[in-house]
């Protein structure tokens, strides 16, 4: 400290707080500036509202706000955060159903995290209408945030998720395809559709139920009439590989005799307006309270009523509804809300509602279900709901912009730590054609949320309702997802552990290439390390895709392509266009019809390159919390072409793994013999494309065969300490 400053080092950066007036600057070891207020305005007062102005910075980038529409780079445009029910929103709507106040600067190599821990009305402007300053405000409260520095945007994630949470791991059947409709009833019309995905040999583990299988709409109950038996359904359906998830609304609706509403009133636990009277608000059952879920009593009450769901067999939960929406869509301002006894107004806990509901569902569904992961989904979040919620897009559209539009959504929300999250396949309002369901439904298939979703009075939306061509393709890219599942939940591990999501912006990986923040390529993503996917619209037979630097392999005949250049590829409805990069190493099974099916061999696909690389398979049960206490199998796999071997290290944790073969398949090697172990072995040798999935699907349903060149080796004692492989 000086009469001018403050000083602090970290081992990050250097802040310096002049003194008059008060102003922030943060600076590399090298003394460059990384993110500085704006000298003449810094942090100021009008009314209650309080904002900081920091300087605009020669050439910089904005990334993140979760779920926002927009561009990937936010520059020039403003946001208002205030969840809002979005029904039918379009690409320019602005808010939507969540909050995430957190936001990535990125300049002349320098990149930044700024998380504003306000939950009141927000504002952020990234130089829309001037070229001063980008600003963040908030309508009432602390002028309270975060400044986050770091090498990489992996590394400002990797502190954002410890700041505000990381998911647990979710139940492994959660990954795989979910079937939704407001609504499928009666209860055979449920059976009915577990049996034909399974007579149609198309994968899929969840069917969801939305407000038509409660009666009236009423949360907590069933309608007597189209379930009478709830639980033998359930059963039925489980015995099929199926699990149920439900709809669950927070209106608690006004009827004397209604158990939940009755000792709702009686514990009090419900929003209050000032003068003590329980808020009332019109929603699906009529008018309903609402449960004040910043109420540690409430979030107890809320749990117990999921137990005799639990106890029929369901184990995963939707929350919805929870802006809080209601008809009229104008939440009063002067609501009482609990806040842990500190109590507070609409104006503080509106952002909070639905993340306090995933909240309070699934710590409440977990204690229930002693030991077993529940599966929590939310419309309605704010920062850190991954921590209990998986996050779904709202109320989409059946149209080509809004199939784009949800991609990025679903790249900005893992900017934002929310690792599991998607959209509607096919989307919820209006009807898809035959070329857009196809299109969508093989993007979704490489999403980490994959759920088909229609609503009432539209056509039907199953992977069979758009005739024989389209259920051919929805069985391939489901059967695909399905292939990939030993890669995918790795990646929820790795999520789990670092907050890194299972979608990549290539704003992550490629964050100084300005041609990723192109409108043309800013919906291209990476899914996990490995695999590009150029998301198209359904209109389209040929698109303009951008590789990164590096070198790429088509997903569908192996033609290696390098990096850092624009290339034109066909895309029939039948091909999306993908992209393997190299050095990667992919582990994949043969495709099942649901998750419960266990796997007893992987193949694990390792594609040439010049760079080392590795990647972290993980396995455990799949179902309870034991891998937190070190029941599971983790095994890094080293790729080192340089050296010419491939070593798969010693597992850690206690899990035993039911893999009794493991095939190795390279892909571009073309070596004949290698040493296993320092074992010689001779390779087997299979040449042809991956897959055209118009044809018939025995290719993909042989995942060894994916690729071009390939040579393979079969191991059959996976459980061995460490295995070297070298060529």
């Amino acid at each position: 400290e000086d009469a001018e400053k403050l000083t602090c080092h970290t081992s990050q950066f250097q802040l310096n707080i002049s003194k008059n007036a008060v102003r922030f600057q943060f600076l590399d070891s090298n003394g460059e500036v990384i993110n500085e207020d704006e000298k003449g305005l810094g942090s100021s007062w009008i009314g209650e509202q309080v904002t900081t102005y920091k300087k605009l910075q020669e050439g910089e980038r904005f990334i993140g706000l979760g779920e926002k529409t927009g561009h990937l780079d936010r520059k020039g445009s403003s946001y208002l955060n205030w969840n809002t029910d979005a029904y039918g929103y379009h690409s320019g709507t602005d808010p939507l159903y969540c909050s995430m106040p957190f936001y990535i600067g990125i300049h002349q190599n320098h990149i930044y995290g700024i998380f504003l821990d306000n939950s009141h009305k927000t504002f952020f402007n990234f130089g829309a209408s001037n070229n001063r300053f980008a600003s963040f405000s908030a309508d009432a409260g602390e002028m309270n945030y975060y400044f986050i520095s770091g090498k990489s945007v992996a590394d400002i994630l990797q502190s954002y998720t410890h700041l505000t949470g990381r998911m647990e791991l979710p139940p492994q059947w959660s990954i795989g395809y979910q079937q939704c409709r407001y609504s499928y009833y009666p209860d055979k019309e449920i059976t009915t559709l577990a049996r034909t995905f399974r007579e149609k040999d198309i994968p899929a583990d969840v069917i969801v139920l939305d407000i038509h299988y409660m009666e009236k709409y009423k949360i907590f109950t069933w309608d007597n009439k189209h379930f009478s038996n709830p639980k033998a359904m359930i059963d039925e359906i489980k015995a099929m590989g199926f699990h149920v998830v439900i709809m669950c609304d927070p209106g608690i609706k006004i009827e004397e005799g209604y158990e939940p509403y009755d000792d709702g009133v009686k514990q009090e636990v419900f929003i209050k307006y000032q003068d003590g009277e329980n808020y009332a608000g019109q929603v699906w059952p009529g008018w309903c309270h609402f449960p004040d879920f910043t109420n540690p009593k409430t979030r107890a009450w809320w749990a117990s009523k999921f137990k005799d769901y639990v106890n029929l067999g369901v184990e995963g939960f939707w929350n919805d509804m929870n802006e809080i929406a209601t008809w009229g869509h104008a939440l009063p301002e002067n609501l009482v809300f609990d806040f842990e006894g500190n109590k507070s107004t609409t104006r503080r806990g509106r952002n909070l509602f639905g993340f306090q509901m995933a909240r309070s569902t699934y710590e409440g569904t977990k204690a229930l279900m002693k030991g077993k992961r529940p599966f929590n989904l939310t419309r309605s979040g704010f920062s850190g709901v991954q921590r209990y919620s998986a996050v779904w897009t709202g109320d989409n559209v059946s149209y080509d912009e809004h199939m784009m539009l949800g991609v990025r959504l679903v790249n900005s929300l893992g900017l934002t730590g929310v690792a599991f999250a998607g959209y509607d396949v096919g989307g919820f309002v209006g009807d898809a054609n035959t070329k857009l369901f196809a299109r969508w439904i093989s993007i979704g298939a490489l999403s980490p949320f994959f759920r088909g979703h229609t609503m009432i009075n539209t056509r039907d939306s199953e992977p069979w309702s758009y005739g024989e061509e389209v259920e051919q393709i929805s069985r391939n890219y489901i059967k695909f997802r399905y292939q990939l599942l030993p890669y995918l939940y790795s990646l929820f591990s790795q999520a789990s552990k670092t907050g890194m999501p299972v979608q990549r912006s290539l704003a992550i990986d490629y964050t100084f290439d300005s041609k990723v923040y192109e409108h043309l390529y800013e919906h291209q993503y990476l899914f996990g390390p490995f695999i590009l996917v150029a998301p198209v619209e359904s209109t389209k037979d040929l698109v303009k895709v951008y590789l990164p630097k590096g070198e790429w392999y088509y997903l569908f005949d192996g033609k290696k392509y390098n990096g850092d250049q624009e290339i034109i590829v066909d895309c029939p409805i039948h091909k999306l266009p993908v992209f393997i990069k190299s050095g990667a190493v992919l582990p994949m099974q043969h495709a099942k019809s649901n998750t419960q099916e266990k796997t007893r061999e992987i193949s694990l696909h390792v594609y040439h390159g010049v760079d080392d690389t590795s990647f972290n398979y993980f396995e455990d049960d799949g179902n309870s919390f034991e891998y937190q206490k070190g029941n599971y199998n983790s095994r890094e796999i080293k790729y080192l072409p340089q050296e010419r071997k491939l070593i798969i290290a010693k597992a850690e944790g206690t899990y035993s793994s039911p893999l009794t073969s493991l095939k190795v398949i390279f892909h571009h090697h073309v070596n004949d013999t290698l040493f296993i172990n320092g074992v010689e072995k001779k390779l087997v040798d299979k040449t042809h494309s991956f897959f055209s999935p118009l044809e018939k699907y025995d290719p993909i349903n042989d995942p060894e065969s994916m690729g071009h060149e390939n040579v393979k080796w079969t191991e059959t004692n996976y459980n061995s300490e460490r295995i070297e492989i070298t060529w």
